[in-house]
């Protein structure tokens, strides 16, 4: 594509590479076909053709208003177009140069900045979401019903994790929600890992992966929650940890992108090339893995009576960011098969569920017909559980009280002899 940046956007950090990324796009239009919002609105400006071209009038000094923030607000970032495009746009790359300076060039409205600020100040605080999910649960019974059903279901409780006592060693990522929403994950990853002789060290001062900041128009703000991280992670990469293990792919997709995002800062950006390669979904982890210790066919008769009896069917729902950003579809598929597991067909299974980091909150009636599209396809196969590899995508789904909904290692430790 044809383009020519103004004077001012020439000046920005990333001019080059979002002029590379506009003339890689030859405007087929491929990507329209598996874009969610197109498929919805039906509007060129809802797909990532034309998302693009107002990006580029954007950065070549056209004016911009509410409307251009709209059209982009509305992107679900899931990265389909990626996976569908023949030229190998990087979508998502020139969708963060655009936001940014979209910010720069007008103001949000003050509910906007609002909920948005709102955001930042909860999602990434582990302690201050809890405490807050803890007073919603307890204010339930006294809540709008509409309002009640936002406020997720008490989960159960984590069972206790092995001391590490294995010559290999991995990092985990304990995420900014899920230990809340989800307590028992990570636990169920650390049991599973420690059954294939894999120990989890903690690295202590790791916190939020910098996602939510950084796609809430708060960009500096997330890359200093990148640096953070790897100056925690540091000392253990040293000491030999052979991975870090991201159990939520929403956060995996993020550390993966550090070596690129920090690739100009001379004091990271060795260091946050050297995280991104040891970053790894925790099915990268079991695919590497012999996994005989874990297999159903392994464990005697009455185990497996059981495990059956729990769990007939199982649909697997593959989150955008394992999928289209981590180029995983079909690799969790390929372990619970490996396992044992019955896997229904689910149509469609390149679509977004409309989670998207905090989308379901920003864009909730987008989000809630994405929502119910996806349970329709996941449930056409008439499973008993869906499993997912994503804490958002998982809140989502199983916010809409229908069929329920976990994370796939919980189905693999439950099972374990």
């Amino acid at each position: 594509m044809q383009t020519n940046l103004s004077d001012a956007a020439k000046t920005l950090s990333r001019a080059d590479e979002a002029e590379q990324i506009l003339r890689a796009c030859v405007h087929c239009g491929f990507c329209n076909a598996t874009c969610p919002t197109y498929q919805l609105l039906g509007n060129e400006l809802d797909g990532p053709r034309g998302r693009i071209y107002l990006i580029k009038q954007m950065l070549e000094g056209e004016p911009v208003t509410q409307k251009t923030r709209l059209h982009l607000d509305r992107c679900l970032t899931c990265r389909n177009c990626e996976t569908t495009c023949p030229s190998g746009v990087t979508y998502h790359a020139l969708l963060d140069i655009g936001r940014a300076e979209l910010e720069r060039r007008i103001r949000r409205p003050a509910s906007e900045r609002l909920l948005r600020e709102g955001l930042r100040r909860v999602i990434p605080h582990p302690a201050v979401f809890d405490a807050l999910l803890k007073t919603g649960r307890a204010m339930r019974p006294f809540l709008p019903a509409a309002l009640g059903r936002k406020i997720p279901r008490r989960s159960a409780r984590p069972k206790a994790r092995p001391a590490p006592r294995h010559p290999r060693k991995m990092l985990m990522l304990e995420g900014c929600v899920q230990p809340a929403l989800s307590p028992n994950t990570n636990a169920a990853a650390a049991r599973v890992l420690d059954r294939l002789g894999i120990s989890i060290v903690n690295a202590g001062r790791v916190g939020c992966c910098g996602a939510t900041d950084y796609h809430l128009d708060a960009q500096e703000a997330g890359l200093a929650r990148a640096r953070r991280n790897i100056d925690a992670w540091w000392p253990a990469i040293e000491a030999g940890a052979e991975a870090i293990v991201q159990t939520a792919s929403g956060c995996g997709a993020f550390v993966k992108e550090y070596g690129h995002l920090l690739r100009d800062d001379p004091r990271y950006a060795s260091k946050a090339q050297r995280v991104s390669e040891l970053a790894r979904d925790l099915v990268e982890v079991l695919a590497n893995e012999p996994l005989d210790p874990l297999s159903v066919q392994s464990q005697d008769e009455t185990r497996k009576e059981a495990r059956n009896e729990a769990r007939r069917r199982i649909a697997f729902h593959c989150p955008c960011t394992l999928q289209h950003a981590q180029k995983l579809g079909g690799a969790v598929e390929s372990i619970l098969q490996r396992l044992g597991f019955d896997l229904t067909a689910v149509p469609d299974a390149h679509l977004c569920c409309g989670s998207a980091g905090t989308y379901s909150i920003t864009q909730p009636e987008l989000a809630q017909t994405l929502r119910d599209n996806r349970l329709d396809a996941l449930e056409s196969g008439k499973p008993e559980l869906i499993v997912t590899a994503n804490i958002g995508c998982q809140m989502h789904l199983d916010g809409a009280g229908r069929t329920p909904v976990h994370h796939w290692i919980e189905l693999v430790e439950a099972s374990l002899p």
